[in-house]
């Protein structure tokens, strides 16, 4: 029974090492796309196009990969005025609308997103060519990661969970 309970814990953790190292390669790609470009721009003085085709395609995975897989909720932006102020039934409503309304306009975005972007596949971008499926599939994994998160959110909160701060960390 131990080793039952354990084991969400262990697949959670892996999905996030997973994640993290995807995001870590991603970074380093475009980081070594970046410096390419650098120095063929101003040390031979011979810019490279593919370059910067590459670094906006990258760019957009890792911040949407992050996003999405990344950065925990507690770490995005938040204004946390009202939520000090008020106790923990009104946090409580105000979780589970929040999660509602961010959930529910991901999941009904995203069957259309989805099909735009199977459209997009049969342009490519101008210099590689690449099918704009490729450049756009992280918008449709971003919004997937908030339905989940947002279910996951509307649990907790129903619960009565995550109620006492504002998602921010102890220290």
């Amino acid at each position: 029974m131990g080793a039952a309970r354990r084991w969400p814990e262990m697949m959670r953790a892996w999905l996030k090492r997973a994640a993290n190292a995807i995001g870590v390669a991603l970074f380093s790609a475009l980081f070594v796309v970046f410096m390419v470009q650098i120095v063929a721009r101003f040390g031979f003085n011979r810019p490279l196009p593919w370059t910067d085709e590459v670094a906006v395609m990258l760019y957009v995975w890792v911040i949407l990969w992050a996003a999405a897989f990344i950065v925990p909720e507690r770490e995005h932006v938040m204004f946390d005025l009202v939520w000090n102020a008020v106790g923990r039934r009104a946090r409580k409503g105000m979780r589970l609308v929040g999660h509602a309304m961010v959930g529910g306009l991901a999941a009904w975005a995203l069957p259309a997103c989805w099909d735009y972007v199977l459209f997009m596949r049969r342009e490519g971008t101008p210099v590689l060519g690449v099918p704009f499926l490729w450049v756009f599939l992280p918008f449709v994994l971003l919004l997937a990661a908030l339905v989940v998160r947002s279910a996951i959110g509307l649990w907790r909160a129903w619960h009565g969970l995550d109620l006492d701060d504002a998602g921010v960390p102890a220290s």
